[in-house]
């Protein structure tokens, strides 16, 4: 049977529609391993003036960023530490376990395979080669001897003029090429902290509740950002422990939510003739969520 032009044409249309939207999918969700563009722009805070508060900008964070190890119920995210920061991320949410004056990075009783020092060299290392950009990090301590920890990153960090750790907030020009630890409850380094969320939101059996919270998250963060605190919205959410979402992973989740996240944003900066929403941590971004987080400090 001969094929005509034109049926090949509307083949090969189907086909490139079916491709773009795999691809689409990825862009926002990602469960994969990093792939840049080349003209991807790394160092995407020297486009920050220098005078502005680093709470009055909009910053794509990770929830859990190390939770890459222990299984569907526990992981959150798909990339190891440096190529979340290449990719745009500027939050770390970190937990901590102090163990025989050592620290280690956990998720739950999992431990994911670093020590707090590698993730400071990782950081340090990213720093040194794009000195525009800074980098936020709390620390959760976790597990027990929980008090020892923020003593032990104090000891860790004394002698290092590239970390803030005062509550005073900074403007980017005194932020560039520095990591700036957040406070909040059992670690106070740093500049405090302001969370929307409330006890539970984390819980998801329904994603069209989720949907609900995150917007009323958001719409609280953009009435309180720019003061002095920084100002944390999460996406993240997990159904783990609850009887109707038992089945919603972490990443189950954020498949949902990262498409629905970045057509919301985009829909909330068209209508608003300028947006800030401060720290929005997600689990499993992709790189087309990751810029529209970006973009709204340019509306």
């Amino acid at each position: 049977m001969r094929t005509t032009g034109k049926a090949l044409f509307c083949h090969l249309y189907m086909l490139l529609l079916f491709v773009g939207f795999c691809q689409g999918k990825d862009l926002f969700f990602n469960d994969k391993g990093l792939l840049l563009p080349e003209s991807y722009k790394i160092g995407w805070m020297e486009a920050i003036d220098d005078d502005k508060l680093i709470s009055d900008i909009t910053i794509p964070g990770t929830h859990d960023t190390m939770a890459l190890y222990g299984g569907p119920a526990a992981e959150c995210q798909a990339w190891e530490l440096g190529d979340q920061l290449r990719a745009g991320i500027r939050y770390l949410d970190l937990r901590i376990f102090a163990f025989e004056n050592k620290l280690y990075v956990m998720h739950w009783v999992v431990y994911q395979h670093k020590s707090f020092y590698e993730v400071l060299d990782t950081i340090r290392a990213f720093l040194s080669e794009f000195r525009s950009e800074a980098v936020l990090i709390r620390v959760k301590p976790d597990l027990f001897d929980k008090e020892n920890v923020e003593e032990l990153i104090g000891e860790m960090i004394i002698d290092d003029t590239d970390v803030w750790v005062k509550s005073d907030m900074p403007t980017m020009a005194e932020a560039r090429g520095k990591m700036i630890f957040v406070q909040k409850s059992s670690f106070k380094l740093g500049i405090p902290l302001l969370e929307t969320d409330s006890k539970g939101d984390y819980e998801v059996t329904h994603i069209a509740d989720k949907e609900n919270k995150i917007v009323k998250h958001l719409t609280q963060a953009s009435g309180d950002c720019g003061g002095d605190y920084i100002v944390l919205s999460y996406s993240s959410g997990t159904g783990i422990g609850t009887l109707l979402g038992m089945f919603l992973t972490p990443k189950k989740v954020a498949e949902k939510i990262d498409p629905w996240l970045d057509q919301y944003l985009r829909q909330f900066s068209s209508d608003h003739s300028s947006a800030c929403f401060g720290v929005i941590a997600m689990d499993f971004p992709g790189i087309d969520l990751i810029q529209t987080v970006i973009k709204i400090n340019d509306w």
